[in-house]
């Protein structure tokens, strides 16, 4: 029941989760949050086309994986940028806002994954699996943007550049992502084709692909 309303203290804002003393408690929250949370939804992507165990297992481990690889990727230009508008001072809280926002972001996921199974289930397309996650994604990244709103207001309210800063971490992340996502696939995986946990030629422009996904779709 703690864990719980730890959890919960994420979906409210908490400010102790981003100036609180005791910050080694505000990251494992977080972490702990992001894998269990981030694991649930992943396995619910995995499961297209049947209960496939070694899917969904990968899928699990691959999620909070790309949420830890995108904001890796993203910290180094984040850091950069707040460094040349002299808000340096405020770079340690500005990625615990962060971080507690997308540990925020995988509990809108789980809320979400009953909606993905019921698709699943009513659907049997490859192409509208693939689409109808990214819609999910791009719900869960809209509504954890308020959660970042707030977790920054104390920030923006002690200097309105970091207003910019928010908004820049926000494209940053979403470019890094979207690509990241495309790299790490297969996180649906095609039924009837053999599990592997990285698909063979991975590199490519994840959004000429996302284009060409629609196209077919629409198409049929």
């Amino acid at each position: 029941m703690n864990s719980l309303l730890r959890v919960d203290d994420i979906l409210r804002a908490k400010r102790w989760l981003v100036r609180g003393g005791n910050h080694a408690r505000s990251l494992i929250l977080v972490v702990w949050t992001m894998i269990v949370f981030g694991g649930i939804y992943g396995s619910v992507m995995g499961s297209f086309g049947g209960a496939r165990f070694y899917q969904m297992l990968f899928s699990a481990m691959k999620l909070p994986i790309l949420l830890a690889a995108t904001f890796i990727l993203s910290l180094p230009s984040f850091f950069v940028v707040t460094t040349l508008l002299g808000l340096r001072d405020d770079f340690a809280a500005s990625v615990r806002a962060i971080v507690a926002t997308q540990a925020g972001l995988t509990i809108i996921l789980f809320s979400l994954s009953p909606f993905t199974l019921l698709w699943y289930v009513s659907f049997d397309s490859y192409d509208a699996a693939i689409l109808f996650n990214l819609l999910i994604f791009t719900i869960a990244s809209v509504s954890s943007q308020w959660l970042l709103r707030r977790f920054y207001r104390p920030l923006i309210l002690s200097n309105p550049r970091h207003r910019l800063m928010m908004w820049s971490w926000l494209v940053i992340y979403a470019f890094v992502g979207i690509q990241m996502g495309w790299v790490l696939r297969p996180f649906i995986g095609y039924p009837g084709t053999a599990t592997t946990f990285f698909r063979a030629g991975a590199w490519g422009n994840a959004y000429s692909e996302v284009l060409q996904i629609a196209w077919r779709f629409l198409g049929a």
